[in-house]
């Protein structure tokens, strides 16, 4: 039973299709890095970058080397779109946006990591065995069918993802639009909806649709009498949220998605007319099954456990930051905070206050105001740069933060010496204070 739900083989067309998408999109997510000004914002201009906490090694090319490196990452993705050494090509894109995607995180967001795990997903597939130049140059590789094993990892993958998106929702702050409306508020110039989109009505609506569309957008898609009909809502409900939240691929590529539940045949007909179809049937179990089950199993759990991990950690992940990246929490809160930095020379009790707001960019210094790892890492480069200097210091924080625009209160304690802290990725640090509200 368990031989034919995962290897039998079934037409190709969707993941075919899929990769064509796909390779255009992150074509597109390099070049337009170097083309909207991101590449230099976060990688050239900054002094240094704050990246995920144990990959301080991993830091951007000096000069503009992060150009050619996004450029790079561009004719890689091209080549998946046209199926040329795909397997090499997306395994290099894979290695490089991950390195991106680990060397900064100022500008964090969750389609980042969502793409880190579709690259390796893809780059594990037999994406290019139609429609590929490789197909093309090499027949051996060319065949019309896939196990189905290949089209029910993407979809548990996406599935994960709207699942904890939607639970993540159910909070006071969502769950009363209010959440909605401080989204909204700084929208009101958009041409045409700006004055709409400050409506009540909408703030309610976008609330409770983000809650159930995500709860049920895999489920719906999954049922062929709901197939059609939600897949047109689903194509509003991106768009709307491309041109409100801009938020670069990832409405596109949720839309791509789409592909893996509609009927292969239906897929064939309209996108490979010219392509046989398959439906054989045949049931081909693989010799390497028992690492593949292994593989998978453990991604899953992990896939599965990590956005639980806030609720074995003190204090609301909204408020602590702990246990927030890599969870789905889509645009579930706004932050906002006041930082001091005093370094005290151990030995002359000499204080210097330093000037935050001219040392970092506009996200970083954001970031440095209401995220705990931000701050344990500018205390750790503080201490390096001074012991450099013959200098034994404590940093300490004077933080003042906000949750939804409620009225600031301590965030940290201004009396703990966070260059001689240590960090615990899955532990509270007693070091952020509590806050007076709750919204789990």
């Amino acid at each position: 039973m368990l031989n034919k739900f995962l290897f039998q083989h079934i037409d190709n067309s969707g993941l075919v299709i899929f990769r064509v998408v796909f390779g255009l999109l992150i074509t597109l997510e390099a070049f337009g890095a170097i083309a909207t000004g991101w590449v230099h914002s976060v990688f050239i201009k900054p002094e240094f970058t704050f990246t995920f906490i144990g990959f301080e090694w991993l830091q951007p090319l000096p000069g503009y080397g992060m150009y050619f490196y996004f450029a790079l990452m561009g004719l890689f993705g091209f080549l998946v779109m046209i199926g040329y050494k795909y397997r090499f090509a997306i395994i290099c894109y894979s290695l490089m946006w991950t390195c991106v995607y680990l060397m900064q995180k100022s500008a964090y967001n969750n389609h980042y990591y969502l793409m880190v795990l579709l690259l390796f997903l893809m780059s594990i597939l037999p994406a290019h065995r139609w429609l590929s130049i490789d197909a093309l140059i090499n027949s051996k590789i060319k065949s019309p069918s896939m196990p189905r094993w290949c089209i029910l990892v993407i979809i548990l993958q996406v599935w994960i993802v709207y699942t904890y998106a939607s639970v993540a929702k159910l909070y006071p702050d969502w769950l009363d639009a209010s959440m909605a409306k401080i989204l909204m508020s700084n929208k009101a110039d958009y041409w045409l909806i700006g004055s709409l989109l400050q409506q009540d009505w909408v703030h309610w609506s976008i609330a409770y649709t983000g809650i159930f569309f995500d709860l049920l957008i895999v489920p719906l898609l999954l049922w062929k009498k709901t197939r059609l009909p939600i897949f047109i809502l689903s194509i509003f409900f991106h768009v709307f949220n491309s041109i409100v939240f801009q938020i670069g691929i990832f409405p596109y590529m949720s839309i791509g998605f789409a592909l893996f539940f509609f009927s292969p045949k239906s897929i064939q007909h309209r996108f490979l007319p010219k392509k046989e179809f398959y439906d054989k049937g045949e049931i081909i179990v693989p010799t390497y099954k028992k690492p593949l089950l292994v593989l998978f199993s453990i991604y899953f759990m992990i896939q599965i456990a990590l956005p639980l991990r806030h609720w074995a950690i003190e204090e609301d992940v909204l408020w602590t930051e702990e246990g927030h990246r890599m969870s789905w929490r889509m645009m579930l809160r706004t932050k906002s905070g006041s930082v001091r930095v005093n370094v005290v020379d151990k030995k002359t009790c000499e204080t210097l206050r330093l000037p935050i707001y001219k040392l970092f960019n506009k996200k970083q210094h954001q970031a440095l105001a209401t995220k705990p790892d931000f701050m344990w890492q500018y205390a750790q480069r503080l201490k390096k740069q001074y012991a450099a200097l013959g200098k034994d210091v404590a940093v300490y924080f004077d933080v003042k933060a906000s949750v939804n625009r409620r009225p600031l209160q301590q965030f940290i304690n201004p009396n703990v010496d966070l260059a001689a802290e240590k960090w615990h990725p899955f532990k509270h640090h007693h070091w952020i204070l509590p806050s007076n509200f709750k919204t789990q």
